[in-house]
């Protein structure tokens, strides 16, 4: 059922609608959308008119908060922690003190370009606890790239050592006996389906963390992800206009009492509607419309006398 018939049935149409989603009232699955046209199950949207106001893949969205964890959505173009560049004030652990007060700690980063869910501690007890299972690689990390090519396999595991390559930050593979400040690095793909002509869609589960480290395993392995500037090629890096790579499951043990705790995420919508275009394939350009051609008036035959 495409979004826009579900708020039909709960007599939320037209105006009335398209406020409630640019506002950030309409939530699937905890995380706010305006994408009418996207496919939902009913169980998992939620109209919530007392919402704060915010603007859906714009804005960053706390998803859980207590008194040592808050786990937000980041939006594409944000940093995970602060920068010494232009707009380097604005970040996920900058945002989530100020918008809950009190303490905000890094536990782990998203890339820029990156979308989705992200853990932020708020005691340095939590931190430590949290950033030790990512040590022992018992978080559930789960992320989904639209890549330029279609993989032969269904599944495939990319085992390998990465470090920086260049001053423009870029990292890589290393061949042969890695250095000594190599970082171990593993990654499980599996290819979920086709995006169009030439991308597919592709989930990747990480065992490590490494900066980098799945749009790296899968530029080196001969899909780049559509919008990556820095490992894509050039055909690849124009096909979107952000890395289109989010991160959809997050799964930990909370830090106090121990609990599982898993959280998901739907793609946003810039990569929902950029999926639907390309499976639509290119629109064939109408034919231009000229005026009716009138039909030639049949002679009447001349009468002998």
């Amino acid at each position: 059922m495409r979004l826009s018939d579900h708020l039909a049935a709960l007599d939320l149409k037209g105006a009335a609608a398209r406020k409630a989603m640019g506002s950030g009232k309409v939530f699937v699955h905890g995380i706010p959308t305006s994408d009418a046209g996207r496919e939902v199950e009913a169980h998992a949207v939620e109209y919530r008119p007392t919402a704060a106001r915010l603007t859906p893949g714009r804005d960053m969205v706390i998803v859980h908060k207590d008194d040592d964890l808050v786990v937000v959505w980041k939006p594409s173009g944000l940093l995970s922690v602060k920068a010494a560049k232009e707009g380097g004030h604005l970040n996920v652990v900058g945002l989530v003190s100020k918008l809950i007060g009190g303490t905000a700690l890094a536990v782990h980063r998203l890339d820029e370009g990156t979308s989705g869910l992200m853990m932020v501690a708020r005691n340095i007890e939590a931190q430590h606890h949290l950033k030790s299972q990512l040590e022992v690689h018992s978080v559930e990390r789960r992320y989904v790239a639209m890549v330029l090519g279609t993989p032969q396999e269904s599944k495939w595991t990319v085992s390998n050592h990465l470090m920086q390559l260049d001053g423009e930050g870029r990292r890589g593979s290393v061949k042969g006996k890695p250095p000594r400040d190599a970082k171990f690095a593993k990654t499980m793909f599996t290819h979920l389906g086709r995006a169009g002509k030439r991308i597919s869609l592709v989930e990747a589960v990480l065992h490590t963390g490494r900066t980098h480290q799945v749009r790296i395993h899968l530029s080196e392995g001969g899909f780049p992800i559509i919008g990556d500037e820095k490992y894509g090629n050039a055909t690849s890096a124009r096909a979107a206009e952000r890395v289109c790579l989010h991160a959809v499951v997050l799964g930990i043990e909370h830090p106090r009492t121990g609990e599982k705790m898993r959280f998901t995420s739907p793609l946003p919508d810039d990569m929902e509607q950029l999926r639907r275009r390309l499976l639509r394939g290119p629109e064939k350009p109408a034919r231009a419309k000229g005026p009716p051609r009138k039909k030639p008036k049949k002679s009447k035959p001349k009468k002998r006398r």
